[in-house]
């Protein structure tokens, strides 16, 4: 028998998966004991409504749209229910179901413009139906329970999943997705968290776990494994399984386009594993920090405008869930559907094993507001960025680091170059240096325009230009910090050239404070810039004070004043790790 050969309904030779001591899975509440909003769904629990008796030559129409991973145990449900006429209140149920993404649904919903044409809705997360907005808007959505579950894991290719000693090794999130950062060693891909539940909740465990492992350095991080991983992204889940190889040869294990390894669902490895083959079968990799499981809401949708029998039809084909055979059913589709240990031919059939903790109870749901920064982090990291840099060359950075035998000025530009590094040739990066009558009158000096990396100049490309520039900063001698003048000027050419579809910024690090006394007045600058910001075009300024000398109050004023942010660091070293930060805060704020 094959690796993942699925067992018959008898029994399996596959070995047993299931721990000997786990703790209980997340409870999952089917029909009948959830909580439901609906007044209908209250008389369904209180037995005030008949369900039995023969059908009557009328039936009642439900529209049911779907997930695309659940829709097809809901159409095997519906055609059973019409197999053995189930009813509700004498009249046959006829349960018509369609697969549509859930974002593209919550996204219709959202807008509430005209009749959505279903009747319940079935998406894979309540996260969707946190985007709608409960009870809010034109089109009203009632959770009335949730039918099934699925935890969510990283499945990989057996070569990939034996390298990392599966099933014997348990990683964390942050290790496993680590592996996708150290070269080629790992190819790891993920269905896009705007779109995907999947996508959505693993990146934001992946976050929380980094946070509370990493410290101070946990958003940046998880800020670096999304940009990292955004490399690899596809539009949706049901697109992200064509990215493997589509057969053992080296020619396609070995094709760098090709993935190694996916953030998936159970139900979807098991579905995949059913039909591939042992060669192309996947083996699941659960995270020993918890995994984030996708619920599965059955949701009706406009309650108050349907009929009281489309009402009770609605909440009579929830029941079946409930049943043996609805949730055999959904046990056949690879869905979990208890509070009790898995099933360990499911578990077996995903590519789990023992002693991956498959049986933990699932990871606390993310907030809302976790949520929305997660989201916030994910656009503004791997969005194409434009960013112009505009660094202090005042004799002062050319003080030694306390610690380090190496002046500011040098663990700055050492800095600098790593955060180069994590940047795309799509993404358009520029260089401005400043001190004190550095170029006759002004405080400033354009060092290299601000554009795509990838483009072509010379010999070379502007990467190599923005790095050579970098790497050539040096401390002017007897220069003071013309900061005012040399920011006002900095932020109106970035408000001017301002890039749509990119995460525009302005970006000034400074050890010091202003020392041009021939120039404009702090209140002044800050009065100006809030002139230019424009929330419609949004350049945030991130300022960054370096050492002890700097002002981190004015600073933060500054910035603020363009919904940026001010931040200090002590050692330059900091500040790849305090960039990639301020850029992650911003999309957070939207």
């Amino acid at each position: 028998m094959g690796r993942h050969s699925l067992p018959d309904e008898h029994g399996t030779d596959a070995p047993d998966p299931r721990p000997r001591s786990r703790g209980r899975t997340v409870a999952i509440a089917t029909a009948l004991v959830l909580t439901v909003a609906a007044g209908t769904a209250v008389a369904v629990r209180s037995d005030l409504l008949s369900f039995g008796g023969a059908c009557r030559d009328d039936s009642v129409r439900l529209d049911v749209v779907a997930a695309p991973d659940i829709a097809p145990a809901l159409r095997a449900a519906a055609d059973d229910a019409r197999e053995k006429d189930v009813t509700s209140d004498g009249a046959c149920i006829d349960v018509r179901v369609s697969a549509r993404d859930p974002y593209k649904i919550a996204d219709e919903l959202r807008t509430g413009k005209g009749d959505p044409g279903y009747d319940v809705w079935v998406p894979d997360s309540e996260l969707w139906l946190q985007r709608v907005g409960l009870g809010g808007g034109q089109n009203k959505v009632s959770p009335a329970g949730n039918i099934a579950s699925s935890p969510v894991g990283m499945a990989m290719v057996p070569s990939a999943a034996e390298k990392l000693g599966w099933p014997e090794k348990t990683y964390a999130w942050p290790e496993l997705t680590g592996a996708a950062m150290k070269g080629e060693k790992l190819r790891l891909g993920a269905a896009d968290p705007a779109r995907s539940a999947t996508g959505l909740l693993a990146l934001a465990k992946l976050g929380a776990s980094a946070k509370k492992s990493g410290g101070q350095d946990g958003d940046t991080q998880a800020a670096a494994m999304a940009k990292a991983l955004s490399a690899r992204t596809s539009d949706t889940d049901g697109q992200l399984l064509d990215t493997l190889a589509r057969d053992a040869s080296g020619t396609e294990q070995g094709n760098p386009r090709r993935n190694q390894a996916l953030i998936l669902s159970e139900q979807a490895a098991f579905t995949h594993n059913a039909s591939a083959g042992e060669e192309n079968s996947l083996d699941m990799f659960y995270p020993k920090d918890g995994s984030p499981r996708l619920d599965y809401p059955y949701t009706l949708v406009r309650e108050d405008e349907l009929s009281t029998d489309q009402s009770r039809a609605a909440l009579r084909f929830m029941t079946l869930f409930g049943d043996d055979a609805g949730r055999a059913i959904l046990a056949k589709h690879g869905f979990r559907t208890g509070a009790e240990e898995p099933s360990a031919r499911l578990v077996t059939a995903a590519g789990g094993r023992t002693p991956q903790p498959y049986g933990d109870e699932a990871s606390d749901p993310p907030s809302e507001r976790e949520l929305q920064e997660t989201l916030g982090m994910w656009t503004i990291t791997v969005q194409s960025a434009r960013i112009s840099t505009v660094v202090d060359v005042s004799d002062s950075m050319g003080e030694f680091v306390p610690g380090r035998d190496q002046s500011r000025m040098e663990v700055t530009k050492s800095s600098l170059l790593q955060a180069l590094a994590g940047f795309t040739d799509e993404d358009e990066i520029g260089l401005w240096e400043f001190a004190t009558h550095l170029d006759g009158e002004r405080d400033y000096r354009k060092l290299v325009p601000t554009e795509r990396l990838g483009a072509r100049k010379g010999g070379g490309t502007q990467r190599d230009e923005v790095s050579e520039a970098f790497s050539d900063l040096a401390p002017i001698p007897g220069g003071a910090t013309g900061l005012y003048d040399t920011t006002l000027a900095a932020y109106k050419e970035a408000t001017s050239t301002y890039a749509r579809g990119k995460f525009n910024a302005l970006v000034v690090l400074t050890d010091g404070v202003n020392q041009d006394p021939g120039s404009l007045s702090r209140s002044n600058l800050i009065a100006q810039l809030e002139d230019l910001s424009d929330p419609e075009r949004p350049v945030p300024l991130i300022a960054i004070a370096v050492g002890p000398n700097a002002d981190k109050e004015e600073v933060v004023q500054i910035a603020e004043a363009t919904g940026g942010s001010g931040h200090q660091v002590d050692d330059p070293a900091q500040i790849h790790a305090v960039i990639l930060k301020a850029i992650m805060e911003a999309g957070s704020h939207g």
